[in-house]
């Protein structure tokens, strides 16, 4: 059995028998990875700017992402220039001509992705800002905190904004290409679980996506949030909205996939490979791939690691993943 990027891809997240799982770096590398990476033999035309051909130079799997920042209209986004500078309603209203910015060169490119992934030689994906990400963007975390509390008229009002913005957006890049799947940019848990209570995410965060999702459903689109983190409380509250999967299951934070597959049998996953483990070896990554195993041979996940490969990864060791990786994802074929 042979099959095409977009074939396998849908066929793992379908929980179908597959030739080999897709091999991705979802989250790609910092850019000081990179430049270590010069230093040890990468080709320097190969920049952290050129995340595609870096892909294609190791030999992963093709896919292209386009980002929808809410603050800056490249795929290449920073939000650095807005980050904490509201306070208050009238903040808001003065900044929001800035915000909101068209997408038109991003969208015109997702043409010729959309005929690709139509050929199957690419899988397109595209991601959204989220709920709790674009508040906390603005706001920070502490004001953010206290405004559920002091201004939630404040938050109703980016969030709707936000919601007809990722609606608008929705509407121009469809008729162009309909991506494989969507991330909803959150990162609203960490270390020790979600940042806010499930009353505060039902009264500020699920009101929206219980409009955005079903557009997503109706185009056939996978919807996963992308959160930071430990995800596992979290998981509820989401596909209770609609939401298929999450990403990236950060092993530092103690995630434990195989206890999430048990819970919800259906939830799709991408990531889970401790980057922690890289610099370690052929041995460390070799058990990490093992622990691994039985959760890829059940279908609904792609390994790849946990978030960014990060410097203290050289170039050896970063091969050796590679080689390991192509091992484990053909042996996990169903």
């Amino acid at each position: 059995m042979s099959m095409n990027h977009v074939e396998r891809f849908r066929a793992v997240m379908n929980f179908q028998d597959v030739d080999r799982l897709p091999r991705w770096e979802w989250a790609m590398w910092w850019d000081e990875t990179i430049l270590r990476w010069h230093r040890e033999g990468l080709p320097a035309g190969l920049s952290f700017s050129r995340v595609i051909e870096v892909s294609d130079y190791f030999g992963l799997d093709p896919y292209q992402q386009f980002w929808f920042s809410t603050t800056d209209a490249t795929i290449e986004a920073t939000q650095h220039h807005v980050e904490g500078i509201v306070s208050n309603m009238d903040d808001y209203l003065r900044l929001r001509p800035q915000l909101f910015p068209p997408h038109n060169a991003a969208i015109s490119a997702m043409d010729a992705w959309g005929r690709r992934q139509k050929e199957g030689s690419a899988v397109v994906w595209c991601t959204l800002e989220g709920f709790f990400w674009f508040p906390r963007t603005l706001m920070g975390f502490e004001k953010l905190m206290f405004a559920f509390v002091d201004q939630p008229e404040l938050l109703h009002q980016i969030n709707s904004d936000l919601l007809d913005f990722n609606l608008r957006l929705l509407d121009q890049f469809l008729p162009l290409c309909v991506p494989t799947f969507m991330t909803i940019a959150e990162d609203m848990s960490y270390n020790h679980g979600p940042m806010i209570s499930r009353k505060t995410f039902e009264a500020f965060v699920a009101p929206y996506y219980r409009i955005l999702i079903p557009r997503l459903q109706e185009r056939g689109i996978i919807p996963i949030v992308d959160t930071d983190g430990d995800v596992t409380l979290l998981v509820p509250w989401l596909r209770e909205l609609g939401v298929k999967g999450v990403l990236p299951l950060e092993r530092q934070a103690g995630v434990d996939g195989m206890l999430l597959r048990e819970k919800f049998p259906e939830l799709l996953m991408v990531g889970h490979f401790d980057k922690m483990t890289m610099p370690r070896g052929e041995a460390a990554m070799r058990a990490e791939f093992e622990r691994l195993l039985p959760l890829m041979k059940r279908g609904g996940f792609i390994p790849s690691v946990d978030h960014q490969t990060p410097p203290g990864v050289s170039l050896a060791h970063y091969r050796t993943y590679l080689e390991l990786l192509t091992e484990y994802t053909s042996m996990a074929r169903s």
